[in-house]
């Protein structure tokens, strides 16, 4: 038994895609949902921050004086933290923020959130997406039918000329099915997707 997408092919006669109730036809599942999102965004962030310790910092291999006579401190290295010319102390290393997920939990995920789309009348499929031109003015006319601040375009394979439209209109994103976020699902007042896209999906998640 399948579900029913609404379609907005202006050539056709047909105003309903089905898919299949194993991806489209999931429980909203709010917890794992929260737990796919935070690991995307973790996993985006760079790590990269590092500072110098002690032992990173060049230099500083003679006792600057001797242990005992002079009346100050003792000190064995000049890179010692508590130096202006020391290391840092307690130093932040390059670090990876990456969360496990098994796959799984990730595709049951997925289908959770297309699942809920559905619910909500937020996902369509069309075939009049693809344009002819790269001009920014023909997407826009394509979409200011709809009632959304964020739009989604999900494509079976890269269309330089949606790709090249789509870049003036910060409302609007386009991302190929096989790089399918949890954010941008999330994030989208609108979902449309390309027939080919939808396969993909049903393929990659049933």
């Amino acid at each position: 038994m399948g579900l029913n997408i609404p379609a907005l092919n202006k050539n056709e006669v047909t105003e309903v895609v089905e898919v299949n109730e194993s991806v489209f036809g999931q429980s909203y599942n709010e917890t794992l949902i929260h737990q796919l999102v935070v690991r995307y965004m973790a996993g985006s962030r760079a790590g990269t921050k590092g500072q110098k310790t002690r032992s990173d910092v060049s230099g500083g291999g003679s006792k600057p004086w001797r242990q005992k006579g002079t009346g100050r401190a003792r000190s064995g290295t000049t890179r010692s933290p508590v130096w202006r010319t020391g290391g840092v102390a307690f130093a932040a290393r390059p670090r990876s923020y990456d969360q496990k997920l098994n796959k799984k939990m990730f595709r049951v995920g997925i289908k959770s959130i297309l699942s809920e789309l559905l619910r909500q009348n937020r996902i369509v499929v069309s075939n009049d997406i693809l344009l002819a031109s790269s001009k920014t003015k023909d997407l826009f006319n394509k979409l200011k039918d709809l009632d959304a601040k964020r739009i989604l375009i999900i494509v079976d394979t890269v269309n330089v000329n949606l790709a090249l439209a789509s870049r003036n209109l910060p409302y609007v994103e386009v991302i190929e099915a096989l790089n399918l976020n949890p954010v941008l699902l999330v994030s989208a007042d609108k979902v449309i997707a390309t027939p080919g896209a939808l396969n993909m999906l049903e393929e990659r998640l049933a």
